[in-house]
């Protein structure tokens, strides 16, 4: 599992934590909070729209708003590939 989210990281995916704030469907006043976490690539987010669409299919909750973070930990262009090892002892 570990590996699979580093190989996304290297593709450019970042962590991204999304709020999903909805109201609760037996009492339409109350609105609960979600907190939802993956791989996912800014600024088109596929997957979290991909998952959105299947919570605006299958749940009957209706979503209120959606707040993201999003933080690109490690690009292909900050892996450095490295030869040599310097040891002190």
């Amino acid at each position: 599992m570990a590996y699979r989210d580093f190989e996304r990281q290297l593709r450019g995916e970042g962590l991204l934590t999304a709020e999903i704030f909805y109201f609760f469907p037996d009492y339409p006043s109350l609105i609960q909070q979600f907190v939802w976490q993956d791989y996912d690539e800014a600024p088109d987010y596929p997957i979290l729209f991909r998952f959105l669409d299947h919570w605006r299919r299958e749940i009957e909750a209706a979503i209120h708003s959606v707040r993201i973070a999003h933080e690109r930990s490690l690009g292909p262009r900050e892996f450095r590939h490295v030869d040599g090892e310097f040891r002190l002892q």
